[in-house]
């Protein structure tokens, strides 16, 4: 019987723990996550365990919904310390959960604290994680130095400012913090609160937006403005269609005016505006290099009650699984056509979709980059062994696994590094079984190659 989280934890051959020796000393590039620059800029110490792994981590809220915990222990008002006692009483019942390696990585890897967490242990490593988190070592900007972390990307809103990415552009030598330009209220034209942000919109350009074309050049300027900060990626989120196009729908101007003046638009005219918009965009990420990434098959605000009491982004989100071969083939063509298709990230929500996905790559690639679209890292829900295992497997089966430019975090927490220590694991066990199965031969140079590759190298290309 192996040892919980032992130095070959999901290591399961000689060759898999030799290529995690060579997977373990690359540099971390998380160029997807929802970290806050002005927390990395502020850089204070935390004021307790809890704040940092329960403040704003959604997978965690679900899973003590899921054990019965009161709201008042999870979003609610209670008490630091009992919410955190909460969370201990939950995780020991966390079996087979990515939830469970997790925590316990960080423990471990942050706080040299290898004892299993639980109501036995909580008191104990509360007073140990609360004396350390006080100390220097323990600010955010250390946190990521300590993860040997190179570059990291947040998710901004164009009408952000970006005022503390520029401060640790100016300030900060040891790693890089890049915004990511995210347009996702400027394309959701059917927002109740679309034109309130606008208006923020405009407050950020410095015009007036009162046609289509100026809200064109808004977001144009937006992505100057991004780029000076150091922006080299885009992100959006496709949740229940990806594309749809009409050439009996009205214009793209008559549509946006419309909608500012309060007037009715259908679901349908908005899918239209949104794809065509969309298309815009990609032209101009081609044109500045950019990669785009896409996230489709979130199914969300599934609790209206929740949603109403407590708000987004607080863990009433799923997997949907409607299908969307046709169109996304229909909107990777559109930008294909006439030359604008840039460099392009697609993550899946459901594994369903792995096959459509990984096939879908190889009709649009060209001498550009090496594999310059990309099934993206097991996400979200996906984020887990079996998750990153079937989409290492799609890859692999449908493209070249070798140029995959690798892992994401996608969270909100300072404490979510080691999770590329999970994620390369388990690459390694996978690349390690194949050799040790005698499905790629042992050669050494080219296996270490292949793997500082997945883990660095790519990425760091694929952004420049």
């Amino acid at each position: 019987m192996k040892q919980f989280l032992n130095d070959d934890f999901l290591l399961q051959s000689d060759t898999a723990r030799k290529l995690y020796k060579i997977a373990s000393s690359e540099g971390v590039i998380d160029f997807h996550n929802h970290l806050s620059a002005q927390e990395i800029y502020e850089n204070k110490n935390y004021d307790n365990i809890a704040t940092v792994w329960l403040g704003h981590d959604h997978y965690k809220w679900r899973a003590m919904r899921s054990n019965g915990i009161h709201e008042k222990f999870i979003t609610g008002n209670a008490p630091d310390y009992d919410k955190y006692m909460k969370w201990c009483e939950t995780v020991p019942r966390l079996i087979g959960s990515p939830l469970y390696h997790w925590n316990h990585l960080e423990m471990k890897r942050y706080f040299n604290y290898d004892k299993p967490l639980s109501s036995k242990t909580a008191e104990e490593f509360w007073d140990v994680a609360n004396d350390m988190l006080c100390l220097d070592d323990f600010r955010p900007r250390e946190l990521l130095v300590k993860m040997n972390v190179e570059e990291l990307c947040t998710t901004d809103d164009p009408s952000d400012n970006l005022e503390y990415h520029k401060r640790l552009k100016d300030e900060e030598k040891r790693f890089v913090v890049r915004p990511t330009f995210r347009p996702d209220k400027a394309l959701n034209i059917l927002r109740d609160d679309y034109n309130t942000y606008m208006a923020d919109l405009e407050e950020a350009v410095g015009y007036s937006i009162t046609c289509y074309d100026d809200l064109c050049k808004a977001l144009v300027d937006r992505m100057d403005y991004f780029e000076e900060a150091g922006c080299r990626i885009s992100d959006h989120s496709l949740e229940g269609y990806v594309y749809m196009e009409d050439e009996s729908a009205a214009t793209q101007d008559d549509i946006f005016s419309r909608r500012r003046n309060n007037e009715a638009i259908t679901a349908k005219e908005a899918a239209v505006y949104r794809s065509r918009l969309l298309v815009f965009l990609a032209a101009n990420y081609h044109k500045k290099g950019w990669i785009m990434q896409l996230h489709i098959g979130a199914l969300r605000n599934n609790s209206t009650k929740r949603y109403e009491s407590i708000g987004v982004d607080s863990g009433f989100d799923s997997a949907d699984d409607f299908s969307y071969a046709k169109e996304l083939s229909s909107l990777l063509d559109a930008m294909d056509y006439n030359n604008n298709l840039p460099k392009t990230i697609i993550y899946n929500l459901n594994s369903k979709d792995n096959t459509t996905i990984a096939t879908m790559l190889g009709n649009f690639q060209n001498e550009e980059a090496r594999s310059k679209i990309q099934l993206g890292a097991a996400w979200w829900v996906l984020d887990h062994k079996r998750g990153m295992e079937n989409q290492l497997m799609s890859f692999a089966e449908s493209g070249v696994l070798a140029n995959f430019v690798g892992m994401v975090t996608d969270s909100r927490s300072m404490l979510s590094f080691p999770r590329h220590e999970y994620f390369r694991r388990i690459l390694c066990n996978y690349i390690g079984g194949l050799v040790e199965n005698g499905e790629y031969p042992d050669d050494e140079e080219m296996l270490s190659e292949i793997v500082k590759d997945i883990c660095y190298n790519n990425i760091k290309k694929f952004m420049k």
